[in-house]
Protein backbone atom coordinates (compact mmCIF):
# COMPACT_ATOMS: atom_id res chain seq x y z
CA UNK A 1 0.00 0.00 0.00
CA UNK A 2 2.96 1.96 -0.47
CA UNK A 3 1.18 5.15 -1.80
CA UNK A 4 2.79 9.10 -1.83
CA UNK A 5 -0.31 11.15 0.17
CA UNK A 6 1.21 14.69 0.74
CA UNK A 7 4.35 16.20 1.38
CA UNK A 8 5.08 13.87 4.11
CA UNK A 9 5.49 9.93 2.56
CA UNK A 10 3.76 7.70 4.82
CA UNK A 11 2.20 4.59 5.13
CA UNK A 12 -1.05 3.74 6.85
CA UNK A 13 0.16 -0.09 7.25
CA UNK A 14 3.07 0.86 9.38
CA UNK A 15 0.95 3.26 12.03
CA UNK A 16 -1.13 -0.58 12.33
CA UNK A 17 1.65 -2.59 14.65
CA UNK A 18 2.16 0.65 17.15
CA UNK A 19 -1.59 1.57 17.81
CA UNK A 20 -3.45 0.07 20.62
CA UNK A 21 -6.45 -2.03 18.12
CA UNK A 22 -9.11 -1.24 20.66
CA UNK A 23 -8.57 2.51 21.32
CA UNK A 24 -10.51 4.82 18.75
CA UNK A 25 -7.04 5.30 16.56
CA UNK A 26 -6.39 1.84 16.43
CA UNK A 27 -10.33 0.98 15.17
CA UNK A 28 -9.68 4.05 12.57
CA UNK A 29 -6.44 2.70 11.40
CA UNK A 30 -7.72 -0.27 11.05
CA UNK A 31 -11.07 0.71 9.27
CA UNK A 32 -8.54 2.89 7.06
CA UNK A 33 -6.21 -0.30 6.03
CA UNK A 34 -9.39 -2.42 4.99
CA UNK A 35 -11.04 0.10 2.82
CA UNK A 36 -7.74 1.62 1.22
CA UNK A 37 -8.33 0.66 -2.36
CA UNK A 38 -11.90 1.99 -1.94
CA UNK A 39 -10.75 5.22 -0.29
CA UNK A 40 -8.57 5.96 -3.25
CA UNK A 41 -10.60 4.95 -5.94
CA UNK A 42 -11.03 8.74 -7.09
CA UNK A 43 -7.41 8.81 -7.59
CA UNK A 44 -7.44 6.04 -10.20
CA UNK A 45 -10.93 7.83 -11.96
CA UNK A 46 -10.27 11.90 -12.14
CA UNK A 47 -13.85 12.24 -13.36
CA UNK A 48 -15.22 10.95 -10.60
CA UNK A 49 -16.36 13.87 -7.53
CA UNK A 50 -14.34 13.41 -4.25
CA UNK A 51 -17.48 14.24 -2.09
CA UNK A 52 -21.08 12.94 -2.52
CA UNK A 53 -23.11 16.47 -2.00
CA UNK A 54 -25.39 16.18 -5.03
CA UNK A 55 -26.21 12.67 -3.60
CA UNK A 56 -26.43 14.02 -0.20
CA UNK A 57 -29.01 16.98 -0.87
CA UNK A 58 -31.02 14.71 -3.41
CA UNK A 59 -31.90 12.44 -0.16
CA UNK A 60 -32.15 15.20 1.71
CA UNK A 61 -36.34 15.33 1.60
CA UNK A 62 -36.86 11.41 1.83
CA UNK A 63 -34.83 11.78 5.32
CA UNK A 64 -37.23 14.97 6.15
CA UNK A 65 -39.94 12.93 5.12
CA UNK A 66 -39.39 9.73 7.44
CA UNK A 67 -39.65 12.07 10.32
CA UNK A 68 -43.09 12.79 8.91
CA UNK A 69 -44.14 9.11 8.97
CA UNK A 70 -43.72 9.23 12.72
CA UNK A 71 -46.80 10.45 12.27
CA UNK A 72 -48.47 7.60 10.60
CA UNK A 73 -50.98 5.80 12.51
CA UNK A 74 -50.35 2.54 10.62
CA UNK A 75 -47.26 0.57 8.97
CA UNK A 76 -49.37 0.67 5.76
CA UNK A 77 -49.99 4.38 6.18
CA UNK A 78 -45.75 4.78 6.70
CA UNK A 79 -45.06 2.22 4.05
CA UNK A 80 -47.44 4.08 1.17
CA UNK A 81 -45.70 7.31 2.41
CA UNK A 82 -41.84 5.66 2.19
CA UNK A 83 -42.98 4.41 -1.66
CA UNK A 84 -44.07 7.67 -2.80
CA UNK A 85 -41.08 9.95 -1.43
CA UNK A 86 -39.13 7.00 -3.40
CA UNK A 87 -40.74 7.51 -6.82
CA UNK A 88 -40.68 11.30 -6.17
CA UNK A 89 -36.89 11.35 -5.71
CA UNK A 90 -36.75 8.54 -8.37
CA UNK A 91 -38.40 11.06 -10.73
CA UNK A 92 -36.11 13.63 -10.04
CA UNK A 93 -32.89 11.28 -10.11
CA UNK A 94 -34.31 10.46 -13.92
CA UNK A 95 -35.28 14.36 -15.16
CA UNK A 96 -39.20 13.25 -14.85
CA UNK A 97 -41.58 15.84 -13.63
CA UNK A 98 -43.09 13.85 -10.85
CA UNK A 99 -46.75 15.23 -11.06
CA UNK A 100 -46.73 13.83 -14.91
CA UNK A 101 -44.95 10.53 -14.14
CA UNK A 102 -47.37 9.81 -11.40
CA UNK A 103 -50.45 10.77 -13.14
CA UNK A 104 -48.91 8.43 -16.18
CA UNK A 105 -48.32 5.92 -13.32
CA UNK A 106 -52.03 6.10 -12.17
CA UNK A 107 -53.55 5.56 -15.25
CA UNK A 108 -51.69 2.63 -16.33
CA UNK A 109 -50.97 0.80 -13.23
CA UNK A 110 -54.26 -1.36 -13.23
CA UNK A 111 -53.39 -2.53 -16.22
CA UNK A 112 -49.79 -3.93 -15.37
CA UNK A 113 -50.53 -7.77 -15.10
CA UNK A 114 -47.27 -8.86 -15.63
CA UNK A 115 -43.77 -8.33 -14.52
CA UNK A 116 -42.57 -6.65 -17.85
CA UNK A 117 -46.02 -4.08 -17.74
CA UNK A 118 -45.14 -3.32 -14.22
CA UNK A 119 -40.88 -2.51 -15.07
CA UNK A 120 -42.07 -0.44 -18.43
CA UNK A 121 -43.64 2.05 -15.81
CA UNK A 122 -40.65 2.03 -13.54
CA UNK A 123 -39.58 5.64 -13.83
CA UNK A 124 -36.11 4.93 -15.70
CA UNK A 125 -37.97 2.89 -18.09
CA UNK A 126 -40.96 5.65 -18.40
CA UNK A 127 -37.62 8.55 -19.69
CA UNK A 128 -36.60 6.01 -22.20
CA UNK A 129 -39.99 5.78 -23.17
CA UNK A 130 -41.10 9.33 -23.38
CA UNK A 131 -37.32 10.00 -24.84
CA UNK A 132 -38.30 7.85 -28.07
CA UNK A 133 -41.21 9.57 -28.30
CA UNK A 134 -39.58 12.94 -28.63
CA UNK A 135 -36.73 11.23 -30.68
Amino acid sequence: MREFVSEHDWDVDELLPGVPPKSALGKTVAYTTGQWEKLRRFLDHPEMPTENNYCENQIRPSAVGRRSSLSCESHVDATATANLYSLVMSCRANDIEPYLYLTHLLERLPNADTIERLEALLPWNHKLAANARTA
